[in-house]
């Protein structure tokens, strides 16, 4: 009998595992179900490309034909509303069932929303309908406040900004990008922000916003009124556990599974922003990433051990965000250093983050364009073997980094 393995959530999580499915020769059903009626596409471009492009498009992930061409049954615009473990059985939101053989759960994250606070001048970005709403008031004349000092909301700035729209971005805490970029090179984009005509406001609270017909009013609790056009809530993001959850899945900042992405039920896996998950590189820490790569990297593990590989993942955590000309790049997890050794560059810099015992752990860098993209690549090869390079070396320009790793 035909094996149907099923897959909720049609990001770059969801749609990688369906298209590695086949490309690993399963010639069973697969079906991809997602929320949104939309193909799969990528949301890194909605708050960057997507926002300064003359004509809004998203970037499809996998076209009709190509799902169709693969042998991928797409649902799109369906909801879950249930997992039968005991009968393998999904209880669809339409009143349908879809059973199972083997599950993927791929549900992704959505924002962190501010209680309380709503309004058709309030507005969060997640969805290509929310870049598009963007879209129609970034502009010149227009006035942008931005709750977050995160990557959402420091893109988006830059973004509003090149669209010739004023921004004012808040920050509760005393800078920005405070989790897990290193303080210096926060400064440098704080710096750029500024010189871009941004204005930054630190360590101030939110008291109240009010969303009127034509203009909202973020007020501090220091007392600042913010007047604005638009308020974009970028204050992070909560993973979609709630199917694993109803369900009896194990919960741990996200649905917790093991190096394979294998839950607690032998055939149900999760991959992606939704999946908490322990990296053997850092001793077995649990954490959850929201980035493009380790969506990509998990739906290519799920496809292989939803198939029996039983392969442990491997991948050194990798992020990066493009803001005017600047691109960041960070390979690693910077907070695991102990040590940290600067390199200058003719167009950026990078900092290598090394634990107590000389291993390197993390390397943050940022550049004009692709200025650090190469070395930021040789020091993510050299954290995935262990390396334990010079010091003096890391911070000698004229050191290449790839006779380190040939060493």
């Amino acid at each position: 009998m035909s094996r149907h393995f099923v897959i909720v959530g049609a990001g770059e999580a969801g749609a990688r595992a369906a298209m590695g499915l086949r490309e690993q020769g399963f010639d069973g059903d697969v079906t991809l179900v997602g929320g949104e009626t939309h193909l799969p596409y990528e949301r890194p471009p909605l708050s960057k490309d997507g926002m300064v492009a003359e004509v809004f498009a998203a970037k499809t992930i996998a076209t009709a034909e190509r799902l169709a061409e693969a042998g991928v049954a797409f649902r799109g615009g369906v909801q879950v509303a249930g997992i039968d473990r005991a009968s393998k059985r999904l209880a669809m939101g339409d009143g349908g069932a879809l059973p199972y053989d083997k599950l993927l759960l791929a549900t992704g994250a959505s924002p962190r929303r501010l209680a309380g606070v709503e309004g058709e001048r309030i507005v969060y970005l997640r969805t290509i309908e929310d870049a598009q709403r963007l879209r129609g008031v970034l502009g010149a004349g227009r006035h942008i406040a931005i709750i977050g000092g995160g990557f959402i909301g420091l893109e988006l700035a830059a973004s509003a900004r090149a669209r010739g729209a004023e921004v004012t971005l808040i920050e509760a805490l005393p800078r920005l990008l405070s989790r897990g970029v290193p303080e210096a090179i926060a400064g440098r984009i704080a710096a750029r922000h500024l010189a871009g005509g941004v204005r930054l406001v630190f360590g101030d609270a939110i008291a109240g916003i009010e969303s009127g017909a034509g203009s909202a009013t973020v007020t501090l609790a220091s007392g600042m009124r913010v007047e604005a056009d638009l308020v974009l809530i970028g204050i992070g993001a909560v993973p979609n556990v709630g199917l694993a959850e109803a369900a009896g899945l194990s919960i741990d900042n996200g649905i917790a599974v093991d190096g394979q992405l294998a839950t607690g039920d032998a055939d149900i896996f999760a991959a992606g922003d939704c999946a908490s998950f322990p990296l053997a590189i850092y001793g077995g820490r649990r954490v959850r990433l929201e980035s493009w790569r380790n969506a990509q990297d998990h739906g290519n593990l799920a496809a292989h051990n939803m198939l029996g590989a039983g392969e442990v993942g491997a991948s050194v955590p990798w992020f990066w965000s493009d803001q005017y000309e600047l691109t960041l790049q960070i390979a690693g997890l910077a907070d695991e250093g102990a040590v940290t050794v600067e390199r200058e560059l003719a167009e950026g810099s990078i900092l290598f983050h090394l634990s107590a015992d000389g291993r390197l752990v993390a390397a943050s860098g940022i550049g004009v364009g692709n200025a650090v993209a190469k070395d930021i690549r040789l020091a993510e090869m050299l954290i995935g073997r262990g390396a334990r390079p010079d010091l003096a070396a890391l911070g000698d320009p004229g050191v290449r980094l790839k006779g380190l790793l040939a060493a």
